[in-house]
């Protein structure tokens, strides 16, 4: 059993929205690996990173990408950091990933400024800014397609992402 579509991209670039609207266009399960490690860990994400660490946070990651690559058969959405790992990019060669690449200025306007988002509680703006230029070229080494999500709407893109599938 394997995915359908593993989506990556950044904070705000529509993950988890597009993968709800994709998964039901598709009519398979959505899973996304931050609700697991939240509820394995039995706490929301902000606080497993203040009471553990980030480290901490992505070793549960780790796993839940492993997991998830193992036993979801519908479409499975990557948290944004998770492409930092190698054993990570690894592991998802020969899987469908498609990239939801977004520019900053969307970004911010979906994520707010850091509204529960540790790596983004200091200067979120730039922090954001860092961020996904740090990983822009994880997402690109991974993504078997790359589909841009500024100003589109989520049934734009899950379509696009459906035909894309299809060939």
């Amino acid at each position: 059993m394997a995915p359908v579509c593993v989506l990556v991209g950044a904070p705000g670039s529509g993950k988890t929205t597009v993968g709800l609207v994709l998964a039901e266009l598709l009519g398979v399960e959505f899973r996304d690996t931050d609700t697991d490690i939240e509820q394995l860990a039995g706490k929301p994400i902000p606080e497993i990173f203040i009471d553990e660490g980030e480290e901490h946070f992505r070793a549960l990651e780790r796993a839940a990408v492993a997991a998830g690559l193992a036993s979801c058969a519908g479409v499975l959405a990557l948290g944004g950091g998770a492409v930092l790992a190698e054993e990570t990019r690894a592991a998802l060669v020969g899987h469908p990933v498609v990239h939801l690449s977004v520019e900053l200025p969307d970004a911010v306007r979906r994520v707010g400024l850091g509204a529960g988002r540790p790596l983004l509680a200091i200067n979120p703006r730039a922090t954001l800014k860092h961020l996904m230029d740090q990983r822009r070229p994880l997402y690109t080494e991974v993504a078997t397609a790359t589909v841009t999500t500024d100003g589109r709407a989520p049934e734009e893109i899950a379509a696009e992402i459906a035909a894309l599938l299809r060939r």
